[in-house]
């Protein structure tokens, strides 16, 4: 889901006031958000880009039509582009025509509830966003939480970022083991990283690449990026991008 995101304040705050550790972070304990987010083989799961398109339904794995718009849902809030109908088809194994109905039906009943969340079909895919009419909410609440402190998952983002930058959030998330799409959020409107073009690599992916911003620099106390400390044994999960780059 995306809503309005806003940049981060441009006044930098003094550098010994407000600055990082990341060794801190990168050497403390797990999070909690960890827990169950990977096999324990350390292989990864499929993404939904992985999944073949097929015209027809699957006869094996096939969700129970009970639970078919749950399906969709949990598919369709772990995705950071819209998602083809061919794609999640072959997620829940049903007919392209019976996800299709069930989407639109889906999209109905949200609008019809006045919920937040807006189903949209756009750019031939699938995607949930925030509704437009509670963007100033949105908006104000992002603002007003500018000035507290940042999460341990908020930071052992920015650091996954900072040492294998520009990065897309599928490789981010990778590493972390989790969804990473509310706190990338977060470090979008604190103004800590920003987009740098897409990612060719596999060629047609299109995603979307982060770095960090000079707003960043400032808030460790850094003058450029070479005066980051020296990875070494403080985040050694981060040569899973690697593993895992021919597979996203």
């Amino acid at each position: 889901m995306s809503g309005p995101e806003q940049p981060g304040p441009g006044d930098a705050a003094a550098p010994g006031a407000d600055a990082v550790d990341l060794r801190e972070v990168l050497t403390g304990p797990d999070d909690e958000d960890r827990t169950g987010a990977g096999a324990e083989d350390g292989t990864e799961p499929a993404t939904v880009e992985e999944l073949p398109a097929v015209p027809g339904a699957v006869a094996l794995g096939a969700v129970d039509t009970d639970d078919l718009a749950g399906a969709l849902e949990a598919v369709l809030l772990v995705v950071d582009s819209p998602v083809t109908e061919q794609q999640l088809a072959a997620a829940v194994g049903h007919g392209i025509d019976t996800v299709r109905s069930e989407l639109i039906a889906m999209a109905g009943r949200l609008a019809e509830a006045r919920s937040g969340i807006d189903l949209r079909e756009i750019g031939g895919g699938w995607r949930f966003y925030t509704r437009d009419r509670y963007a100033a909410v949105v908006e104000r609440f992002v603002l007003d939480g500018q000035q507290s402190r940042l999460s341990r998952a908020a930071m052992e983002t920015l650091a996954v970022i900072a040492y294998r930058q520009p990065v897309n959030r599928a490789r981010i998330a990778a590493v972390r083991g989790v969804n990473v799409d509310g706190v990338m959020r977060t470090l979008v409107a604190r103004g800590l990283i920003q987009e740098a073009g897409t990612d060719g690599d596999p060629p047609g992916t299109g995603a979307t690449l982060y770095r960090t911003t000079e707003l960043f620099l400032e808030r460790l106390g850094l003058g450029s990026l070479d005066e980051l400390p020296e990875l070494g044994p403080l985040l050694p999960d981060i040569d899973a991008i690697d593993e895992v780059r021919g597979e996203l």
